[in-house]
Order: C-alpha cells, then structure tokens, then sequence
C-alpha cells in the first residue's frame, strides 16, 4: 500500500510526552502516533456499530432516542435523591 507524509504539529510539551513514550516502548514517533491513529479509527467504527444496534433494537421495540433520554434522566433524578 502507498505511504503518504504528512506534517503535523504539536505543542511542545505534548510532544515531549509521545517521546517519552515512544522511547519507552522502543518505537519511533511515527509509529507511535500511526497505532494512536488506528486505535482511534478502531474506535470509532466499534462506536458506531453501537449505535447502529441501539438504533436497530429502538426500531425492533419501537423505542426512539427520546424515549432512551427521558429513561436515563428520570433515571439520574432517582440516583440524586439516593444520596
């Protein structure tokens, strides 16, 4: 697969953090922020296969997102009068 550069930039003091780090687990900063990336992307997409089954089940049980909010509040409101 082709390998594009890119340039970012960072802070200075974030920057000495991915070095440490990178150091740390014997990697270069490129492949550092390359796993970052692809966690992040990993991440992301496993969220949204979340929400994609929240939505098919709502659609199954006939439940909209509103009717998921107005639990979890009334849900909060019984969990602030506990304490």
């Amino acid at each position: 697969m082709p390998v594009a550069t890119v340039n970012i930039s960072f802070r200075e003091d974030f920057l000495v953090q991915i070095d440490q780090i990178a150091n740390n687990e014997s990697r270069t900063r490129s492949e550092l922020i390359r796993e970052a990336v692809r966690l992040y992307i990993n991440r992301k997409k496993e969220i949204e296969k979340i929400f994609q089954l929240g939505k098919q089940i709502g659609s199954t049980l006939d439940i909209s997102e509103k009717d998921v909010m107005k639990e979890i509040k009334a849900y909060r409101k019984t969990k602030k009068t506990e304490k």
